[in-house]
């Protein structure tokens, strides 16, 4: 609440001249307006009513021009509507004055002045409102920081043929290791009776690992146990 005051207080010291003048020309205007009715059969509240409209129908109109302008509203002819009503508004008010004033150069002066007065003020308000606003500036990227890549995406893993085998990633365990699981054992014992039939001769250490993805310590010590074990019932 305290940081805003400041800024409060400078906003309002630089709109208050401007609103005080629009107060004024418009009180001025609208009693020459409230007289001109009176006089012309329009007494009581109804001549009230009639400067009402008039001095509300300018700020009406001189606030659709600034939403006009902010919107981007393309008018469809040389003059927009809202101007145009700014215009016979302030026409009207206008003769209002000039109606009251005194037969003369001076007097007729003096008379417009409230209605002038008023059209600067609004033009003065709106000019304000529909000003630009600063866009927010980019972040700068500081000079040396890496730019973030994509990560790519891992290239797709083409399945081997069978059920899922085992992964054996290290020679190590495979030579560590009292021999090959029996699942392993199993499906090697499928892949090599496959072979078998298909090609009619027994299944190569090379063959095995290609067809298994395994090493070729463990291909061999799986030939060996597909050699010394018997087949399963």
């Amino acid at each position: 609440m305290t940081a805003n005051a400041p800024r409060l207080a400078v906003r309002l010291a630089d709109m208050a001249p401007v609103l005080i003048l629009a107060l004024i020309a418009g009180a001025g205007s609208f009693t020459h307006i409230r007289d001109t009715a009176t006089e012309h059969g329009q007494s009581g509240p109804m001549a009230w009513a009639v400067a009402v409209c008039v001095d509300l129908t300018c700020v009406m109109a001189a606030r659709e021009r600034q939403r006009d302008k902010k919107t981007g509203l393309r008018r469809n002819g040389p003059v927009s509507w809202p101007t145009l009503v700014l215009i016979g508004g302030i026409t009207l008010s206008l003769a209002a004055n000039l109606a009251q004033a005194e037969p003369s150069a001076w007097g007729w002066i003096t008379a417009a002045t409230p209605a002038g007065a008023f059209l600067i003020a609004v033009s003065m308000l709106e000019r304000r409102a529909s000003g630009p606003r600063p866009e927010p500036s980019p972040v700068p990227v500081p000079v040396g920081d890496a730019v973030p890549q994509p990560v790519p995406e891992p290239a797709a893993l083409t399945p081997l043929p069978g059920p899922a085998v085992p992964a054996q990633n290290d020679d190590r365990n495979d030579r560590n290791a009292a021999g090959p699981a029996g699942a392993l054992l199993d499906y090697a014992r499928r892949v090599a009776d496959e072979h078998h039939a298909r090609h009619g001769t027994p299944i190569t250490r090379d063959a095995l690992r290609a067809r298994l993805g395994v090493s070729s310590q463990l291909a061999s010590d799986l030939l060996r146990a597909l050699h010394g074990s018997p087949e399963p019932a």
